[in-house]
């Protein structure tokens, strides 16, 4: 299901999957930290016309138009301001790039595999296939997240045609 980076300077044990953490409103994700590019601070987002609605529109980086993915919209939950802590967090899905709207980034946080549950089939239905599993940390849990199920193959190819060079 999950695999431990590879590559890394720390010691890792094959049993440890390394995480970024994000919340988005009181609840915990995390995503595997070698799908992650990097993490920016929000910036301004240009609207794409008729973008699937859980899509804010495109931003440049580094001279690579990205598509900008808003997760809240993506899983139902009520909008949120942009805040000082808001991130875009700049993931590799299937061979592109997009970049997802989360309300702040918490940590990098090393989970054992023990910790790791998978999701319950009521949970994670045929549309939530997105949803690894579930790590318990202390006193929360962590809905594991794979960016590569966050969007259907029709959403995917939409979304690499918005991927052009600057």
């Amino acid at each position: 299901m999950w695999s431990a980076p590879r590559g890394t300077h720390d010691e890792v044990t094959n049993m440890d999957h390394q995480l970024v953490i994000f919340d988005l409103g009181d609840e915990y994700y995390g995503i595997d930290i070698a799908a992650v590019e990097g993490i920016i601070k929000m910036q301004g987002i240009t609207a794409v016309p008729h973008a699937p609605e859980f899509v804010e529109g495109v931003i440049n980086l580094r001279g690579e138009v990205l598509p900008v993915i808003d997760l809240r919209k993506r899983f139902g939950l009520p909008p949120h301001e942009a805040a000082h802590e808001t991130r875009i967090v700049v993931v590799e899905m299937d061979g592109g790039k997009a970049g997802a709207i989360v309300d702040d980034v918490s940590e990098v946080l090393r989970v054992p595999e023990e910790a790791i549950e998978p999701p319950s089939p009521i949970v994670a239905g045929a549309e939530s296939g997105m949803i690894m599993g579930i790590a318990k940390v202390d006193d929360r849990l962590i809905i594991l997240l794979d960016m590569v199920r966050m969007l259907s193959a029709e959403e995917q190819a939409a979304m690499q045609a918005m991927t052009v060079p600057a």
